[in-house]
């Protein structure tokens, strides 16, 4: 399957993490987990080489509901889509008539989006270290246990409590960030969303 659930590579310094009134970055990430039924926000998206060069730029909507389903929803006139219903992940390219699919409980094991869509136990699926700060955000760097997991690492920042960006690496050393805006945490979604009949006509590709 594409690895259209992308990462990346944090460049700039941090300060050193520090107790706060607040909690540190990992009670953060804990508090924004903890309750989290369903989420809707803004993304925008980069994507950049090993030689960091700006590959490909996008934005969309994304929507969760949990545990296990998500939607992605690019902006960009093609139509695509990225689904996951609780079993498959599809990847929908309505300007091909297209679509991709592949087992989700394989997908997303050590993914930024198993980390949002599942109930994962953090210590059990990934090694935790605390950043400290940088651009206002406590951040939060998870190493997937799983060796065979696409990810080298995933940083994630927080504004308060609220999920403002995931930067991301993969094994290939392409780098990709996430910044989310307009969150609405808890809204109530349709379950429509999260449904995919193949439209007759389309390719469906195993992956």
């Amino acid at each position: 399957m594409r690895r259209f659930l992308l990462l990346f590579l944090l460049l700039l310094p941090f300060s050193p993490p520090a107790a706060t009134a607040d909690g540190s970055p990992r009670a953060h990430l804990e508090r924004f987990l903890s309750g989290l039924h369903t989420l809707k926000a803004d993304f925008s998206q980069q994507v950049v080489d090993t030689g960091t060069n700006e590959v490909s730029r996008a934005h969309g909507t994304l929507y969760i509901s949990r545990p296990g389903r998500f939607r992605w929803e690019y902006e960009d006139g093609s139509g695509r889509y990225i689904l996951a219903d609780g079993r498959t992940i599809w990847l929908v390219e309505p300007d091909l008539e297209q679509v991709s699919q592949r087992s989700q409980k394989a997908a997303l094991k050590g993914t930024p989006a198993g980390l949002l869509a599942e109930k994962v136990d953090l210590d059990r699926d990934f090694e935790v270290e605390e950043l400290g700060t940088r651009e206002g955000m406590s951040w939060i760097r998870l190493t997937p246990r799983d060796e065979q997991s696409q990810f080298e690492q995933i940083l994630i920042g927080l504004d308060g409590d609220r999920l403002a960006q995931l930067e991301m690496a993969d094994r290939f050393g392409q780098v990709t960030s996430f910044r989310f805006r307009h969150l609405q945490r808890n809204p109530v979604l349709p379950d429509e969303l999260f449904r995919f009949v193949p439209p007759p006509g389309y390719d469906i590709l195993d992956q």
